[in-house]
């Protein structure tokens, strides 16, 4: 069975699951597939890419489960011309399906050798309205805001009340809230005039939201 053909039949599985899970957004599913996820995983754990399973990367970091990512941006229900604020790049997978779904992607990450690589990765797909910046993600990006949605791929200790500011009216935030060691709950808060709307759409256990930048990496 070659690559291609695997892929295929791997992703047609993923939208069986996703379906089954209630998620049956014919964009987000058209995003994923325009977006070649081979290219986002490391080689050595390619075979394991469209499992619903985190997955090692560069510096130390993971890639989300295919599932989950998915769950994640469709919970977001992005219009073309959202302006979005993604904090953890990583191998910029979900930055490239941020871009495709949306007007304008702001993208965070404490790892300059994270972000130069997936600078190239979506240059290489001609994905120009995203920006990715080597910055502490726990501070948001006010200066660049308010953004119309905003999601976290790294566990907050509490609930990220400092993010209303950066939110337009409106606006929705998706991060996980809980502890480093442990279950985390996935919450989406919804701006309402200066306050948050919470609603918990799942548990998660993602790494916890380091503060600051990498120094050498």
């Amino acid at each position: 069975m070659t690559g291609a053909v695997a892929d295929r039949e791997a992703f047609a599985a993923v939208l069986l699951r996703l379906r089954a899970a209630g998620v049956n957004d014919a964009t987000l599913f058209s995003a994923i597939e325009a977006t070649p996820r081979r290219g986002f995983v490391p080689v050595q754990w390619q075979d394991g890419m469209w499992l619903d399973r985190m997955l090692p990367i560069a510096c130390g970091e993971a890639i989300e489960g295919i599932d989950m990512q998915a769950k994640v941006i469709a919970a977001l229900a992005l219009q073309p011309g959202h302006r979005v604020l993604e904090i953890g790049t990583g191998t910029g997978f979900t930055t490239a399906l941020l871009a495709r779904l949306s007007g304008r992607v702001l993208s965070l990450d404490r790892y300059r050798t994270l972000c130069t690589e997936a600078e190239q990765r979506l240059a290489a797909l001609g994905i120009a309205n995203a920006i990715i910046r080597q910055a502490d993600g726990s501070a948001g990006a006010a200066a660049d805001g308010p953004f119309d949605r905003i999601v976290a791929w790294a566990a907050f200790d509490g609930l990220p009340r400092s993010f209303v500011e950066q939110l337009a009216s409106g606006g929705v935030m998706i991060a996980p809230v809980g502890p480093a060691e442990g279950v985390q709950t996935l919450a989406k808060l919804t701006k309402l005039g200066s306050r948050f709307e919470r609603e918990d759409i799942g548990e998660v256990r993602l790494q916890p939201l380091a503060r600051g930048v990498a120094a050498t990496l």
